[in-house]
């Protein structure tokens, strides 16, 4: 599972970066989620780079938009009726009614810098280390590549409000969610899942929407290899949704958490 990322590129380097032809920033300036950001957590509009065909002419255009994290499935009752779906399995991401459509032909890129997971610490004796309240206490960790960016590889949709009319820009939520797998052996300790990402080769072919078998699509996703992807503890100040900062990602002292095979 990824429930929590880090993302810091500015507007002009992602651009840049992924060769974007128009930003989709209605509103604020600048829109909240084209600042920088260490702390993004679900239902939290984010940036992510998808190519879409002109209603008019069919031209494709690279975007760099913000959307809702949590898919929404266009078939569904609408966001406030189902928990948001922020991850899909890759296992399954061809199969899943909530996806199964997307990943034929509604794929994205979400720009990071790294994920969090939180690791349940244990006793010697390996019964859990519990808080004073008596719940489970969990480690936060910061994940990200030992070089470079990160680029999730994500799923987009569209859903109407069936109350409002379709020219109503209101009427309509876009929704975006990171395709997981199974993490490789180094991060499986912290946790079992992780997301997949693209290599920079790959990515113009991932997000081209004239792809439409799902199947070639899952072989452009790339698992990251030992040694690509590193850890290490962070402050518990990221568990608290409204802490934002680049502090959050610095590493724990040594002295300050120590949990054997970990650090």
């Amino acid at each position: 599972m990824c429930g929590r990322y880090a993302a810091s590129a500015s507007a002009d380097r992602l651009v840049e970066t992924f060769e974007v032809d128009e930003v989709v920033a209605p509103g604020p300036d600048p829109a909240p989620w084209l600042l920088p950001r260490w702390n993004i957590a679900p239902t939290d509009p984010v940036a992510v780079v998808m190519e879409r065909a002109g209603k008019q002419n069919g031209e494709v255009t690279r975007r760099l938009a913000g959307l809702r994290w949590g898919l929404v499935p266009s078939w569904s009752k609408g966001p406030k009726s189902q928990a948001p779906l922020i991850n899909a399995r890759l296992e399954t991401v061809t199969e899943k009614p909530s996806f199964r459509k997307p990943m034929a032909s509604r794929r994205c890129i979400l720009p990071a810098d790294g994920y969090y997971e939180w690791y349940a610490l244990t006793e010697p004796d390996g019964s859990p280390v519990l808080t004073p309240r008596g719940k489970p206490s969990k480690q936060p960790f910061y994940i990200h590549p030992v070089s470079g960016p990160m680029v999730m590889a994500g799923l987009y949709e569209y859903w109407r409000d069936p109350s409002k009319p379709p020219e109503d820009e209101d009427a309509w939520v876009v929704s975006t969610c990171i395709i997981t797998t199974r993490a490789i052996d180094e991060l499986g300790h912290i946790h079992d899942r992780m997301p997949v990402q693209l290599e920079p080769g790959r990515i113009d072919a991932w997000l081209d929407p004239t792809l439409t078998d799902a199947a070639a699509a899952v072989q452009l996703l790339h698992l990251p290899e030992p040694g690509e992807m590193t850890a290490h503890a962070v402050s518990t100040a990221v568990n608290t949704v409204k802490n934002d900062g680049p502090e959050l990602v610095q590493p724990l002292p040594d002295e300050d958490f120590v949990q054997e095979g970990l650090l």
